[in-house]
This record gives structure tokens, C-alpha cells and sequence, in this order.
């Protein structure tokens, strides 16, 4: 996993943990960032981190947060 791996997920940790809990996707989100964060601290501590399973974490945290911002603006 390289800086920008890291930084992605940075990022997308920070975006799910700001979900509303209102939200009908907040404890998806949730599950989410519990696997980002034992993922990102499996490869900080030297283990063997996925790139699949990293991308497919990835992909569906940008799928949560695109459905997410779906529902806020629906609700205007």
C-alpha cells in the first residue's frame, strides 16, 4: 500500500465518520470504516494488506457516500 492508498482512505474515514446518524446509510458507513481502519492499521504495523480487498473497500465507501449525498440533497 502506497502514501496515496493511505491518504484515500484518510480521507474517506474522515467523510463516513461525518455521515449523519439520520442518515439511512450511517451504519453502513460504520461497518466501512471499521474494515478502512483494520485494513490501514494491518499495513502500518507490516502485515500483508489486499489491494483487491482494499479497492473494493474503496469503491464501496464512494458508493455509500455518492447514495449518501443523494439523500441529502433529496431531502431539500
Amino acid at each position: 500500500m502506497d502514501e496515496q492508498d493511505v491518504e484515500l482512505m484518510m480521507r474517506l474515514l474522515d467523510r463516513l465518520e461525518r455521515l449523519s446518524a439520520d442518515s439511512t446509510y450511517a451504519h453502513r458507513a460504520s461497518g466501512l470504516r471499521g474494515s478502512l481502519l483494520r485494513h490501514l492499521e494491518r499495513a502500518k504495523a507490516g502485515g500483508t494488506a489486499s489491494q483487491d480487498e482494499l479497492n473494493e473497500l474503496v469503491e464501496s465507501s464512494f458508493k455509500i457516500l455518492q447514495q449518501a449525498a443523494k439523500e441529502i440533497g433529496g431531502s431539500k
